[in-house]
């Protein structure tokens, strides 16, 4: 008897689990096939149809987040349009703001700032779109979040690291990184902060012999 009942119970719950695990509708299907090959007439047509910008795939991506992963600005801008959230994580933690500082997309970040991105969302390093923008020299993405008064220059992420110590203990000593240093010396970074062990920006650019660098944070006021 109780076997019936199990079986019956089984049988009156399976609409409902199979209702939960339902496949994406065609709508939503055509909106992340159209931000994958920044197809902006076929994107426009899935949000008409009625597809959410903010719907997530398998791996906790948006439409927005699909096209940042490609650099499709021109897909990204029309998501962000629609109402895209840009603060949104996939399961690597990755938002749109975060990834496209991470790799230079000067352009989608531009677009992001401008749609309210939250500096205090971090990566699963725990840090911002500046941090990874400096280990990588990325100058135009790192220019724009300097620019804004508000951006935290000075967070810590995981490792311990400042934007600041991430350029150098991670960069080249070169050009790049030079000039990187340069922008946040007169962002008004804070020169002295150091990493979990204590040392400082300064002292990893002179272990490193990036002389240039040590000239440049001596000048500046560091120690």
């Amino acid at each position: 008897m109780r076997i019936i009942l199990l079986l019956g119970l089984l049988w009156i719950l399976h609409p409902a689990c199979a209702q939960q695990k339902t496949e994406m509708t065609m709508s939503d299907t055509a909106i992340f096939k159209a931000a994958a090959t920044n197809d902006t007439n076929a994107l426009k047509a899935a949000i008409t149809s009625g597809a959410s910008p903010e719907i997530k795939d398998g791996q906790g991506r948006t439409p927005l987040m699909v096209a940042t992963y490609s650099h499709h600005t021109a897909a990204a801008a029309l998501l962000i349009a629609a109402g895209a959230n840009v603060n949104a994580q996939d399961q690597l933690l990755n938002s749109p703001f975060l990834y496209a500082g991470a790799e230079g997309y000067a352009d989608i970040v531009k677009l992001c700032m401008a749609a309210g991105a939250n500096y205090q969302v971090y990566n699963r390093y725990g840090g911002s779109a500046l941090i990874p923008a400096c280990e990588r020299a990325h100058i135009d993405v790192i220019r724009l979040l300097l620019a804004d008064k508000n951006f935290p220059i000075d967070h810590i992420n995981r490792l311990g690291w400042t934007a600041l110590l991430e350029a150098v203990i991670l960069g080249r000593g070169g050009a790049e990184h030079q000039e990187v240093v340069r922008l946040l010396i007169a962002a008004g970074a804070k020169l002295n902060i150091g990493d979990k062990e204590g040392v400082t920006a300064l002292q990893h650019a002179k272990s490193r012999g990036y002389k240039a660098i040590v000239k440049m944070l001596e000048q500046a006021g560091a120690k």
